[in-house]
């Protein structure tokens, strides 16, 4: 068994000890995270504010180098630029200078239970009083529609607006950070988590929209304050060049209005149990739209709309 002590390593640094009862943000990379919502979320928490690192946790004991392998740099007759995964957690303040602790990095590929464990170690050498993650998943949802969000937790006085739509069990994919509130439950620390709906055309691309949502989410539920100006701009822009694309390509816009409908139908429903994932209601798949969104896609990647840095 992996011990939490040799997965985590936590700074000792004595002004920390006057670091009152913080929340605990969590956004791993990978699973969860359709158009890189949670992803932008972090970034743009971390551009408000980049602090220190309190703790890091072993990277070659969880992380799948032949899976994904880290980027580094052949320049001429050498290499140089490695970029090694990391996964930390930060003290940082939100734009109030209220103190939090964000965790930040790849979802691990293995040994979830001893992650689970380095992280209870943290929550509790911080006093963390609540522990908040955020994701987000392709679903058969518009674009045009206010963005969904599902909120979870262990502790059922957390969830303050439940989603209606998912009234029975559903069996999902796990992943390690649902795996971590399950787990901080049983060890009688708060948990909590928010996951945004992405439309499943425009899973692929960086949204900034539910990004948005995600961080309104977690200040509603914290009290955490944070400056989403740029953030809303960025989906703006991304939503007027989604709006352009479907204002010259009939099939899709037509596909689009179909969500709208059946969305609406859904929200109509809602008192009656009704829920997005229901079997029994066709929902386009993303294959069906995929192949027209391509073009756009790449549009939004070309000369004058270069990728953004990851």
């Amino acid at each position: 068994m992996v011990q939490p002590s040799n997965f985590v390593h936590i700074v000792d640094d004595p002004g920390l000890d006057d670091l009152e009862s913080p929340v605990l943000v969590v956004v791993l990379d990978g699973f969860l995270d359709a158009g890189n919502a949670a992803q932008t979320a972090a970034e743009h928490l971390l551009g408000i504010d980049t602090g220190p690192v309190v703790a890091t946790f072993e990277v070659d004991a969880f992380y799948d180098y032949r899976a994904r392998r880290p980027p580094l740099s052949f320049v001429r007759d050498h290499y140089e630029q490695y970029d090694a995964p990391s996964l930390v957690v930060r003290l940082q303040h939100d734009s109030a200078g209220t103190p939090y602790l964000l965790l930040r990095g790849p979802e691990p590929d293995t040994y979830w239970e001893a992650f689970a464990r380095a992280v209870r170690t943290v929550v509790e050498r911080f006093e963390v009083t609540r522990v908040v993650s955020l994701g987000s998943v392709p679903m058969g949802v518009p674009h045009t529609r206010p963005i969904s969000v599902t909120p979870h937790a262990n502790n059922p006085g957390l969830v303050v607006r439940p989603d209606r739509r998912f009234q029975g069990e559903l069996r999902v994919p796990s992943s390690a950070q649902s795996l971590l509130e399950l787990r901080l439950g049983q060890w009688q620390h708060d948990a909590m988590g928010f996951v945004a709906h992405i439309p499943h055309y425009l899973a692929q691309m960086e949204y900034p929209r539910a990004a948005v949502a995600l961080l309104e989410e977690l200040e509603r539920a914290t009290a955490l304050m944070f400056d989403l100006g740029s953030l809303r701009t960025a989906a703006e822009e991304t939503e007027a060049e989604v709006a352009r694309y479907l204002a010259d390509n009939d099939e899709v816009r037509t596909v689009v209005e179909g969500l709208e409908r059946q969305y609406d139908a859904f929200h109509r429903a809602e008192e009656a149990g009704s829920n997005l994932l229901a079997e029994d209601q066709p929902l386009p798949t993303g294959e069906e739209i995929g192949a027209q969104f391509e073009r756009f896609l790449a549009g939004l990647d070309g000369p004058d709309n270069p990728p953004q840095p990851q």
